[in-house]
């Protein structure tokens, strides 16, 4: 495995990282497009529906080859590949791509990826991951039967935690318990994150199916659990209680469209979804067994606040990255 290759693909999924999780139902994906050799390109997917990460590598690469601007909406996948196939012959002759995940091959909401990149023929493609779903797969054969120059498998691994929420998502509900604590581990006292983390966890409330909180939180701190920092809708809520004796005064019932539930069952968890949890150490004991990642904000002050998740779990370290002052840390559950 060439080393170039392998520190260009971190790049690429070091990119999709920053996206995760907000590109549900779809899964993260990231690409990187060089030109002789130079990184030109570093994109990812942003939002289903919405162009795929080599589309927006690829329009990124444009400009910097054409010096231009393009002057329609980037995120429309649909006139991104109309502009990008209508380029002179050989334009990325001299520019390969590497993908996070296998270039789809089949159109729905946005076009096939595999099928642009066989017009565009670049120099050369290097893939991370086939696409795992059956069914899905079939953009390498196809880029291969063109002729197109295809590496594959390279970081491997990584590309596959890297989408292992959306594998997870596609059997059953993908468990996410979002925490914000102190650099000691403390929790409480008013936000104690920054902006910049806030503004992604209700980046992150926007997209999910439900928000899953507990009782006793809702009884004490009568949140309203909406958007209000990236300005989207509120997510559907769920409060987990044994007794339904939640005051329907509280805010969070004031949201419109929204559906708020109370009650104890969480059979819900067998249908396909994302759901975020949040909540203190009795959320964390409580739905311990069903945790499938921890997304864990850290802030750089230290507290005398009692309150902390006093329980045992072990985590693995799957990623990380600043979020303004604070360390956002992406964990996976392990037994």
């Amino acid at each position: 495995m060439n080393i170039n290759s392998t520190h260009l693909m971190q790049l690429a999924i070091n990119k999709a990282w920053e996206y995760q999780g907000l590109t549900y139902p779809n899964p993260t994906v990231g690409a990187l497009v060089t030109y002789y050799g130079e990184i030109i390109a570093v994109e990812s997917h942003q939002k289903a529906g919405t162009s795929h990460a080599e589309v927006l590598a690829l329009l990124k690469a444009y400009e910097y080859i054409s010096g231009g601007k393009i002057t329609f909406d980037r995120f429309d996948a649909y006139k991104a590949h109309t502009f990008l196939q209508q380029l002179p012959l050989g334009f990325f002759a001299h520019c390969s791509i590497y993908v996070t995940l296998e270039p789809c091959s089949h159109t729905g909401k946005t076009p096939s990826c595999a099928s642009l990149l066989e017009v565009l023929a670049l120099q050369k493609v290097v893939v991370a991951l086939r696409d795992p779903i059956k069914g899905h797969g079939g953009g390498i054969e196809r880029l291969l039967a063109s002729g197109v120059d295809v590496e594959v498998e390279v970081l491997k691994d990584e590309a596959e935690q890297l989408i292992e929420p959306f594998l997870i998502w596609q059997q059953r509900a993908f468990v996410l318990f979002k925490l914000a604590q102190t650099s000691n581990g403390r929790i409480g006292g008013g936000y104690l994150s920054s902006k910049a983390s806030l503004e992604h966890v209700h980046q992150m409330r926007e997209v999910c199916n439900k928000l899953l909180i507990g009782g006793g939180t809702v009884r004490s701190d009568r949140p309203t659990l909406d958007c209000r920092f990236s300005g989207g809708k509120a997510p559907d809520i769920f409060i987990y209680s044994r007794e339904d004796d939640i005051d329907r005064e509280i805010p969070l019932f004031e949201m419109k469209r929204r559906e708020v539930s109370v009650g104890n069952s969480l059979d819900f968890l067998n249908k396909p979804s994302f759901i975020i949890v949040e909540g203190g150490e009795g959320m964390i004991k409580a739905l311990s067994s069903y945790i499938d990642w921890m997304l864990i904000y850290q802030t750089p002050k230290l507290s005398t606040n009692n309150l902390t998740y006093n329980t045992t779990m072990n985590l693995k370290f799957l990623h990380s990255e600043k979020k303004d002052v604070d360390l956002m840390i992406w964990s996976r559950h392990i037994d």
